[in-house]
């Protein structure tokens, strides 16, 4: 596996990369890119030279998955946006790799933080179909995994939880945030 800037593939490997939009988030979010023109829309997207787009190839040139992201904060915090790799490649350390690569191109770029958001639309955790309301910082410190929901894969990559927006997609249906530091302080704060 090589990982590369999406605008230097070819032209069937961005339609492979918009087909995994499709494909990746269908069973738990189809409402993400539900068509293949959207999904080339969000590529085409991607693909602004202010903006990151790395893509996981096999040795064949097929595309294994991609990652996207867009400076926020004048470049101190990026967002991941977004990540997918394709289902019969998941678990096999594509997604890792592409986010490990993807933090060392924004802490090129002179980020500090990385952070994305993780939707809960189909009560894959505890927060799912939940009113939070108004509790809602001790509900999220409750939070557990019921079925396989991606917070726990950023979670194991360094990644905090660090807030939620109750509701986001409707009625019980909440952004799960994360957020991780990717530079390191050369001395410790003046006080």
């Amino acid at each position: 596996m090589q990982i590369f800037d999406l605008r230097t593939a070819d032209v069937e490997q961005r339609q492979q990369a918009a087909a995994l939009l499709v494909d990746g988030f269908r069973e738990n979010w189809p409402a993400a890119w539900p068509t293949l023109e959207e999904a080339m829309a969000e590529v085409a997207q991607m693909l602004d030279p202010e903006r990151i787009c790395r893509v996981a190839l096999a040795e064949n040139g097929a595309v294994l998955g991609w990652i996207g992201g867009i400076p926020e904060y004048d470049g101190n915090v990026w967002e991941l946006h977004p990540l997918v790799v394709a289902p019969a490649q998941q678990r096999r350390g594509v997604g890792r790799a592409l986010v490990q690569d993807f933090e060392q191109q924004c802490a090129a770029r002179g980020g500090w933080t990385i952070r994305l958001g993780s939707d809960d639309e189909n009560n894959q955790t505890s927060l799912g179909g939940l009113d939070v309301y108004p509790d809602v910082i001790g509900q999220l410190a409750q939070i557990r995994n019921l079925r396989d929901h991606p917070y726990t894969f950023y979670q194991k990559l360094g990644f905090s939880i660090v807030g939620i927006i109750p509701d986001a997609n409707g009625y019980g249906k909440p952004d799960i945030l994360l957020a991780k530091r990717i530079q390191r302080l050369e001395k410790e704060p003046q006080q």
